[in-house]
């Protein structure tokens, strides 16, 4: 049974939704998108959420988000955790406001999981054992969550496949899920609806590997430029278990707490981010009906815009 968010008829617009891997450009796009059309931006980022952390998650700029309302953006504590059915009841309320006021809500996707949650809509699960959790979620940090997924490769190899090493939320409640009844989350149907809970177009930016390789390195050391390091100093002591998994939150706090050199911590938030954009990707190819777009090295977000523009549907 699906669990309900969103009124399921086709009363409103279908949404705009905008999804490629990080570094792809995104943000720009949606901006330019946002200048020639009356759309408010839905952030689908499990970090962005989170008051504070702007450098490392490549946050929109205040003067970006005065331009257009920008929502699922600094909307908790770095310490407060964020799972998928939270941050779905909430984009989607934000999502129904947008359409209230006569907008379209511009989705603008990198995080695949709650992007299908807020699209698919979420599958009836069990109830969570807090004493459980802490448990797992303990021994995630004693022991890193390697030996978390070898285990759930054990008893739920479908379910480990689709989930990243380091995506410590889902292992833990993947694990929790084992536990609690005794069968795999695969075994239940999945975590998510069989179709669509909202009408939507999704338009999907791409770029050659090695030039979106490139990307990711520049980007990286543009943010350790911009006073990344000195973020998350700042930031160390209120982070939580989720938001301390933060590409390059995590690396740096690994530094600062002796682990790794700066130059290692770098080099590991390089490989890390293009194995996560490369991750994505996966993701989005088993989307639906994904119309791509090919974005080159010099082509203008104003031009992929356009070309957007012209894959998504107009007022009706």
């Amino acid at each position: 049974m699906t669990v309900p968010r969103q009124d399921e008829s086709d009363a409103g617009p279908a949404w705009w939704v905008l999804v490629g891997p990080t570094a792809s450009g995104k943000s720009a796009v949606a901006l330019e998108l946002a200048a020639r059309h009356p759309v408010e931006i839905v952030s689908v980022d499990s970090m962005q959420v989170y008051v504070g952390m702007d450098i490392g998650t490549a946050k929109p700029a205040p003067e970006e988000r005065a331009s257009v309302p920008h929502h699922m953006v600094d909307v908790l504590d770095p310490g407060q955790p964020c799972n998928v059915a939270r941050f779905c009841a909430m984009a989607a309320e934000a999502a129904a406001g947008i359409v209230a006021r006569g907008g379209r809500p511009l989705v603008v996707g990198g995080s695949p999981l709650y992007l299908k949650g807020l699209l698919w809509g979420l599958m009836d699960a069990p109830g969570r054992s807090p004493a459980l959790r802490r448990r797992l979620t303990r021994e995630c940090e004693r022991l890193g969550p390697g030996p978390l997924h070898e285990r759930l490769a054990m008893l739920d190899p479908q379910t480990a496949e689709q989930i990243h090493p380091n995506d410590v939320q889902r292992l833990v409640r993947a694990l929790e899920v084992c536990e609690l009844t005794g069968e795999p989350l695969s075994g239940r149907g999945g975590q998510f609806a069989g179709k669509p809970v909202v009408r939507h177009v999704m338009v999907g930016l791409r770029r050659p590997r090695e030039e979106l390789y490139r990307r990711i390195d520049r980007r990286v050391e543009r943010m350790m430029e911009r006073g990344l390091l000195r973020e998350v100093a700042a930031l160390r002591e209120r982070l939580g278990p989720q938001s301390r998994q933060a590409l390059g939150y995590k690396e740096l706090v690994a530094h600062l707490e002796g682990g790794v050199t700066l130059a290692e911590a770098v080099e590991l938030i390089k490989r890390r981010t293009r194995r996560y954009a490369k991750h994505q990707l996966t993701w989005f190819r088993h989307f639906p009906q994904v119309r791509w777009v090919d974005a080159r090295a010099g082509t203008e977000p104003r031009d992929l815009a356009e070309t957007c523009l012209g894959l998504f549907p107009g007022p009706a």
